[in-house]
């Protein structure tokens, strides 16, 4: 066999564009769906669950507080005395009003958001943090946060203009963090960060932010820029306060109007940093926008695919994780999403195979459309790593088997596409190696440069496709 295997999850993927009559401005401002929390048997119901799945975005208010969930936790303060010198990433950014974007001029109104990307330590965003508090209010300046003026924190002459932003703080060590994640798992099971029902829980691994916590640190005018969550993944996000957030938000299927929009004007919709220049441009091409302010204590729900951005209107804390329900519809956007990754060679942070490996390994599927998602997709990938094994016969190029490697995910070098399975590595020194698809490692001159690695025989693959059942 000569021909070089290919391999497609989905049979045909086009981006998408819906068309419909013009809606009404009524229409186009659709009210946010909010569900009230006053009791603990609510709060374990499956309505709450239900409206989620429901709804591209929904708040939930009084779950936390019905729950006894301590957000203080969570607080600056808390930060501080946990891990004070604690290394994050912070964002400088332009500072707008929320419901537009101008260029780093402000004179003309542009798609592509301004950021600038640094690296400090909580005690130094906390002392910025409180100082950029006091200066809006002197009296609700939060407590045992020191104001600091030295070289290097914060100065008196602030940069007019622009705002400081605190952006995935990892709080997935347990050992460091293990007040604040035991509050969370107070949290209803479908909510939870690590729980059997969540997709997300088999992938083997942590991808930090998904399946990990992480807080976000904010003040007046932070932006959490337009984005999906990776792989179309459902999220969980929790304002610890005391600031409010202002959020914005379309739904899945108009995600294809607002990629060809940023297209047009050179700004990249997967990698780009964004923010719809006015909400008009949005409305125009008829596109409904949610708008809405989470205050404390609330929880947003942002289902699968929904498209969103959000700024800070208040100084406060945020903490946010994703979760994937054992639905088709998840599955579904989740392997559209990694297809279309790989089709503009963008890595998907979640490992769709190896993760639906992983699940017929681990779990019992009862939605019968979900069970022939995940078993075609074993199929498809079965049955690709049968051609590639012949096309490698074919050349006589030697596999070595290692089940090792099978606690992490691999990705290619050059394509960043998922490598399951069969892995073409190519040494850099004497410990580290290169991993690359088939179809990278033939662009190279020589296959000789290059060494073949297998996680499973295929007996062992064909066996845990026999055996993964519909329960």
């Amino acid at each position: 066999m000569n021909e070089v295997p290919k391999c497609s999850l989905v049979s045909t993927y086009s981006v998408p564009y819906p068309c419909s009559s013009a809606f009404t401005k009524e229409q186009l401002s659709p009210p946010i769906q909010r569900y009230n929390v006053s009791s603990k048997e609510q709060a374990v119901l499956s309505k709450l669950q239900e409206i989620c799945m429901t709804h591209p975005i929904v708040v939930i208010h009084g779950l936390t507080t019905t729950l006894e969930i301590d957000l203080n936790v969570f607080s600056t303060e808390s930060m501080l005395k946990a891990n004070p010198n604690m290394p994050i990433d912070v964002h400088k950014q332009i500072k707008s009003i929320s419901d537009e974007n101008w260029d780093t001029q402000q004179k003309t109104k542009v798609w592509k958001c301004f950021s600038h990307r640094s690296t400090s330590t909580i005690k130094n965003y906390a002392q910025y943090q409180a100082q950029i508090f006091s200066d809006n209010d002197v009296e609700t300046v939060p407590a045992n946060i020191p104001i600091s003026t030295s070289p290097g924190q914060v100065t008196k002459n602030k940069e007019k203009g622009t705002v400081k932003f605190a952006t995935n703080v990892d709080l997935s060590n347990v050992e460091i963090w293990k007040p604040q994640l035991h509050q969370l798992t107070k949290l209803p099971s479908f909510l939870n960060v690590k729980c059997t029902d969540n997709m997300l829980t088999y992938v083997g691994y942590d991808i930090l932010g998904m399946n990990t916590v992480q807080l976000y640190m904010k003040v007046p005018g932070c932006r959490t820029t337009g984005h999906q969550e990776n792989n179309n993944f459902c999220s969980v996000n929790i304002n610890i306060g005391p600031g409010d957030c202002e959020w914005f938000a379309v739904s899945y299927e108009y995600w294809g109007v607002i990629h060809s929009l940023c297209s047009q004007t050179g700004v990249d919709y997967l990698r780009g940093s964004w923010w719809p220049p006015d909400l008009n441009v949005l409305y125009k091409n008829n596109v409904p926008v949610y708008r809405f302010l989470q205050r404390p204590g609330e929880i947003v729900w942002v289902n699968v695919g929904c498209v969103h951005w959000v700024q800070a209107v208040g100084s406060c804390n945020n903490i946010a994780w994703n979760v994937g329900p054992f639905t088709a519809t998840q599955y579904e956007l989740a392997i559209e999403r990694y297809e279309w990754n790989k089709q503009n060679k963008f890595k998907s942070i979640v490992p769709m195979v190896q993760l639906s490996w992983r699940l017929a390994c681990e779990t019992k599927i009862s939605n019968l459309q979900l069970f022939h998602l995940i078993k075609d997709c074993l199929k498809q990938t079965m049955i690709y790593n049968y051609l590639t094994l012949e096309f490698l016969k074919s050349k006589s190029m030697e596999v070595r088997y290692d089940n090792q490697l099978r606690k992490q995910a691999h990705y290619c070098k050059d394509c960043e596409a998922e490598v399951f399975n069969i892995l073409f590595c190519k040494a850099q020194n004497k410990d580290i190696y290169m991993v690359y698809c088939i179809h990278c490692m033939l662009k190279y001159m020589s296959l000789k440069k290059f060494y073949c690695l297998q996680k499973y025989y295929m007996e062992e693959l064909m066996e845990i496709y026999d055996k993964f059942t519909h329960c």
